[in-house]
């Protein structure tokens, strides 16, 4: 736990898009103690009552975000869009030269800088194209292979980039086999797997497909290009239940 922890605050230092953002979320501290010097006592007092409903909100937000999320990557994506949406709304109480300044420096960060993917694969393979279409079509690999594909630039990859190794650990055995192709390097095998990477009809990455040998049996989201409707938030309970990974573990454990 401590070393998780640790490993996590290193991260936060050494990751340009984290350490960037919250230099700029705490550098209102600065200016506000140096704006207080020449605004009037009437201002400041306003804007303090401002300040304080400002972080009684962003607080409950942030608890509430807690304990909704599932992954770190996306509490902290979330708390730094509330962070930011509060330190414009505050800029504007003191200047709104101050709240521009803001907007353009996250606009350059966010140009300069993305939210970093989980590295750890837990017991999943990372797979070429090639090497995943081998082991579908290989009689002697595991029987069912349930496969993410995901791209690094996808801010929705990222925030679930840590549910998927932890659904490996849990569920992989030697009937069910976990892989990941990364589409941003094999972008060419998007359409072979009927996947859009512009996220057109409703499809966005990332798209997990399950296959029984080199047969597709079932895929998250589901590839309907009527519908307008976007998919629930990815959890390990949600692809759990839609990909019955429960009963899969329970026939290889029962030997079926």
């Amino acid at each position: 736990m401590i070393r998780n922890r640790l490993q996590w605050l290193n991260t936060m230092v050494s990751e340009p898009f984290y350490l960037l953002h919250f230099l700029t979320l705490f550098s209102y501290l600065p200016i506000r103690v140096s704006a207080s010097v020449v605004l009037s006592p009437e201002i400041n007092y306003r804007l303090l009552r401002r300040e304080v409903q400002a972080v009684l909100a962003f607080s409950l937000l942030t608890v509430i975000q807690m304990v909704r999320e599932e992954t770190w990557e996306s509490f902290i994506a979330d708390t730094l869009l509330f962070g930011k949406v509060f330190l414009f709304v505050l800029a504007l109480f003191v200047d709104y030269h101050l709240a521009l300044w803001y907007i353009m420096v996250y606009l350059v960060i966010s140009i300069m800088t993305q939210q970093p993917v989980i590295q750890e694969l837990g017991t999943a393979n990372a797979l070429t194209p090639l090497q995943l279409e081998t082991s579908l079509t290989e009689g002697d690999t595991s029987r069912f292979w349930l496969v993410e594909f995901r791209a690094s630039y996808s801010s929705a990859c990222v925030r679930t980039s840590r549910i998927f190794p932890e659904l490996s650990i849990t569920y992989s055995n030697k009937d069910l086999s976990f892989g990941i192709v990364d589409l941003g390097l094999f972008p060419n095998a998007a359409e072979k797997y009927g996947i859009s990477l512009a996220g057109a009809g409703g499809i966005a990455l990332p798209t997990f497909i399950l296959f029984e040998g080199n047969v597709e049996v079932a895929r998250f989201p589901v590839a309907d290009f009527d519908s307008k409707v976007s998919h629930p938030p990815i959890t390990k309970k949600l692809l759990c239940r839609h990909f019955e990974l429960d009963r899969h573990l329970l026939d290889y454990v029962n030997g079926k």
